[in-house]
């Protein structure tokens, strides 16, 4: 058997107000940054993404090789996910800030 403690403390109308009202300012910032994360599936090529990031074609099959880059291979063709190049990105400038 299982037994709960409930323990009651005194609070003001306004101090219940503004407990209420910081957690739900937190969960709306946390679900409007989840509706403004770009849901982007867009498959790029080799020559995309150097032109992308202003780079050669050698430059991103070493980043591939070291594992910047995370290549999708279907065939003999090579892809790479538009949002794995943005979340890279983004990953790099976080980096750098530390």
């Amino acid at each position: 058997m299982v037994t709960k403690t409930i323990q009651i403390t005194e609070v003001t109308i306004d101090e219940l107000a503004e407990k209420v009202s910081d957690i739900l300012l937190l969960k709306i910032e946390n679900y409007i940054k989840e509706l403004t994360k770009p849901k982007n599936n867009k498959l790029l090529t080799r020559k995309e993404v150097a032109v992308m990031l202003r780079v050669s074609l050698v430059t991103i099959g070493v980043w591939s090789k070291v594992g910047i880059l995370n290549p999708i291979r279907m065939g003999n063709r090579i892809f790479f996910k538009e949002q794995d190049i943005l979340n890279t990105l983004e990953q790099q400038s976080i980096n750098k800030k530390r």
